[in-house]
């Protein structure tokens, strides 16, 4: 059995191939370019599927299944609302099988990142269990008992959609405000892209070669982790936004644990430490247990083979 797995992101479309123990035959990554028509990036997906296909010696009829974690809210096979790529009432899985005619399951992609922690993850035996994802956006997995918990309408994970500041920044889902505005893979770059323009002696500056367009957010965060005062001072004031949006969760659910994933999470101890220093004083109980702040297990792949778990 080969299953596949895709990770449909605002900046990449990630897929893997994975045997029927879940273990990973062969990735890849490969720019969204956020834009286009819905069905250009679909025939990407279904492209990067059967790429992988070729390159591993298989034929389509070896894909048992592909499973897709989106951004957004899907229901039967549609996705609703796909913020970061505009997307709304799209006709996902009928696409897809015009150009990959296999079985297709689709869900939240911080939902299937929970499902994988959940199992093979940080988020092992927990009661209550929840993952961020800091990518383009935020991302959200909430798992009880066992089971991934989506709300009455399907929104109930939609974590990096909680108000962090009032008449905020402009969030792409037509909010102002939102968490992931501040806590994000895209807010750190915001802010490494202010530092370029404005702060020539950083060695932010000098890492993006003075090109405010180049700046990443590993870029921003290995400033810091070099001892570049101005990005630690971002750094700082990113991960206390972080633990700001955590503590309401924590507040609202009251978790066992809270895992970390995404792409900005591959800083590892480094934004941990700063994350946990920047929870001091949020807890509405001084003393109480709150829950424990962790780094996801699987980093960046926890979406792909979460994904394909939906197809298994």
């Amino acid at each position: 059995m080969v299953l596949a797995g895709i990770d449909l992101g605002g900046t990449n479309i990630k897929a893997a191939l994975v045997d029927g123990n879940l273990k990973l035959i062969a990735k890849s990554s490969i720019p969204t370019n956020a834009g286009r028509d819905a069905r250009q990036i679909i025939a990407d997906m279904a492209g990067q599927v059967i790429s992988l296909a070729d390159k591993a010696g298989l034929s389509r009829a070896d894909i048992s299944g592909v499973g897709i974690g989106i951004p957004g809210v899907a229901k039967d096979g549609n996705v609703i609302a796909l913020h970061n790529l505009h997307w709304h009432n799209v006709a996902l899985l009928r696409i897809f099988k015009e150009f990959l005619d296999v079985p297709v399951f689709i869900d939240n992609d911080g939902t299937v990142a929970a499902v994988y922690e959940y199992h093979l993850g940080v988020l092992a035996g927990c009661n209550v269990g929840v993952l961020l994802t800091l990518g383009t956006g935020i991302g959200g997995g909430i798992i009880i008992d066992g089971k991934p918990f989506s709300g009455a309408h399907g929104l109930g994970s939609e974590l990096g959609h909680m108000t962090l500041i009032k008449d905020g920044l402009q969030c792409t889902c037509g909010n102002k405000g939102c968490f992931e505005v501040y806590a994000s893979a895209t807010a750190l770059v915001r802010y490494g892209r202010q530092i370029v323009i404005e702060r020539p002696e950083s060695l932010l500056h000098h890492a993006a070669g003075g090109d405010y367009r180049s700046v990443t957010a590993k870029m921003v965060m290995d400033s810091a982790k070099d001892g570049d005062i101005i990005a630690l001072r971002v750094i700082d004031d990113y991960s206390d936004c972080l633990a700001t949006g955590i503590a309401s969760i924590m507040n609202s659910l009251d978790p066992e644990v809270i895992a970390l994933g995404g792409g900005v999470s591959a800083a590892g101890d480094f934004l941990l430490n700063k994350v946990i220093a920047a929870m001091d004083g949020k807890g509405v109980f001084a003393g109480q247990k709150y829950a424990d702040i962790r780094i996801a297990k699987s980093g960046n792949d926890a979406g792909l083979i979460g994904a394909a778990m939906l197809a298994k």
